[in-house]
């Protein structure tokens, strides 16, 4: 108990960000790309599983309708870019979410069960829309809070899944949507995958004064 005191109050004082009701992530698509000259390959499957979320429908005809009233595939686009995840490289495009609703009227379900039965929406997004986007409690844990609470010693799971369980088991229900941002900005600003390691940050010296030896995260 004394450490998660420690933890809530380093969160506090030292995630100095705002909190507001986002749906970025629900209009984010990953799409692996072997290389350059699959781009505008990736960018087109990327959109297309865009349009069969928000309208339920992944029809050649449901697509040409939308592109054929003025708009090709790159209008709905404000960003892509190239990321490699655990050795395979991935083409992350970013949709303008303004402009899909607008042309798609889609309706972003609000609903666990509903959510995660949209393509490539898993439980960890539909977390993040339900908290941020519909202001229900809900705790999104991806590998890197799963990194964080092996570090502060607030799990022992080896997946997200039980980490997840064990978050919700300590901290309040009311304090879930905001302190999963907290964890995920104090942990990209001050204790990094691959910087603190369990041993320099506020929190990892402040819980753990006499750790000598790097936090090694535990997976399945």
């Amino acid at each position: 108990m004394k450490n998660i005191k420690y933890c809530l109050l380093c969160l506090i004082i030292f995630s100095n960000t705002s909190f507001g009701k986002d749906f970025t992530e629900l209009f984010t698509i990953y799409e692996p790309v072997a290389d350059t000259k699959q781009i505008e390959k990736s960018i087109n499957k990327s959109f297309n599983i865009m349009v069969y979320r928000l309208s339920g429908s992944s029809s050649p005809s449901n697509i040409w309708k939308i592109i054929n009233a003025g708009n090709t595939r790159k209008d709905f686009i404000s960003s892509y870019s190239i990321e490699n995840r655990d050795n395979i490289s991935y083409l992350k495009v970013n949709f303008d979410k303004d402009l899909l609703i607008e042309k798609f009227k889609g309706q972003v379900p609000e609903d666990f069960v509903e959510l995660e039965k949209l393509p490539g929406v898993g439980h960890k997004t539909a977390s993040v829309v339900m908290s941020q986007g519909f202001g229900h409690p809900a705790f999104p844990v991806d590998t890197h809070i799963h990194r964080l609470a092996q570090r502060w010693g607030l799990t022992n799971g080896k997946n997200v899944v039980q980490t997840e369980k064990d978050l919700k088991r300590i901290f309040p229900k009311k304090i879930w949507s905001k302190l999963h941002l907290q964890i995920i900005f104090y942990g990209r600003e001050y204790c990094k995958a691959r910087d603190c390691y369990g041993l320099t940050c506020k929190i990892c010296t402040t819980c753990y004064p006499n750790r000598k030896k790097p936090v090694i995260t535990q997976k399945a």
